[in-house]
């Protein structure tokens, strides 16, 4: 494990680390995750490996600290998430990044240009969407107040999570899930789309083939972002379908640009 102050007041960020060839491979996590849960299966398949890999947690996640003071807009988490590569002298990177870590991992790219090489976004948010009282993921959980989903109403999330979720979930800080909901849902300006069709390194989006092609796919293929379907799977490709995960984003990883 390794660790890296990232804010003002010391609050770290903490990576798993495997050792490998530059450049360095970072997997980001989606919310309520945590990146070593998530991706160390696919870090060890034998498609993948060979590559230096930071398993990343971001703030207010996992086995990163939980700042209170913490604004957890997506801009704040790529710049911690930035501060952090920085200290682990990590540029032009390999992104692999699911959910809302795709959306924090564009941002990244569009922030920090010299640390992304490559983006391989795995079912990533990339518009705003409506908080939805009870509904499932970050627009229930935006729907509710901080101060009720600190009082109680993560208690309606965890239920509605199911155990799977709910195993990585209860590790994240409440103020940092709720806020980080709160910000995916309002997404960014640009919005993340409209970051990602600007950016120019190699991006690839896997989404479950089931789910039929991401809205707008149109444009992002006229931007030269390259859609693959991944079949046998829902939202956690990697944990779903992990040879199939292996197979495209190796794929991704290798392409020309």
């Amino acid at each position: 494990m390794r660790d890296a102050a990232v804010t003002p007041g010391g609050d770290r960020i903490r990576w798993v680390e495997l050792p490998g060839e530059e450049p360095a491979r970072v997997h980001v996590h989606g919310l309520g995750a945590t990146s070593p849960a998530y991706f160390a299966q696919a870090a060890a398949h034998p498609l993948l490996t060979g590559r230096r890999s930071l398993l990343v947690d971001l703030l207010g996640h996992g086995i990163s600290d939980r700042p209170t003071d913490f604004d957890y807009r997506l801009e704040s988490h790529a710049d911690a998430l930035a501060t952090a590569l920085t200290h682990a002298g990590v540029t032009g990177a390999e992104l692999v990044a699911h959910s809302m870590g795709g959306s924090v991992a564009v941002v990244l790219a569009a922030r920090h240009p010299r640390l992304v090489s490559r983006l391989v976004l795995v079912d990533a948010n990339l518009d705003p969407v409506t908080p939805v009282l009870g509904a499932p993921g970050s627009s229930g959980i935006a729907a509710l107040s901080e101060a009720d989903f600190l009082a109680g109403g993560w208690r309606q999330i965890r239920d509605l999570a199911g155990p799977h979720w709910w195993s990585t979930m209860r590790l994240a800080g409440l103020e940092g899930l709720h806020r980080t909901a709160v910000h995916l849902t309002r997404g960014t300006t640009p919005t993340m789309r409209e970051l990602l069709l600007e950016l120019t390194v190699p991006r690839t989006y896997l989404y479950p083939e089931a789910d039929g092609a991401p809205a707008g796919a149109g444009a992002l293929t006229e931007a030269g972002v390259r859609l693959v379907p991944v079949p046998d799977c829902g939202h956690n490709i990697m944990l779903d379908n992990p040879d199939a995960f292996a197979r495209e984003t190796a794929a991704a990883l290798s392409a020309s640009a």
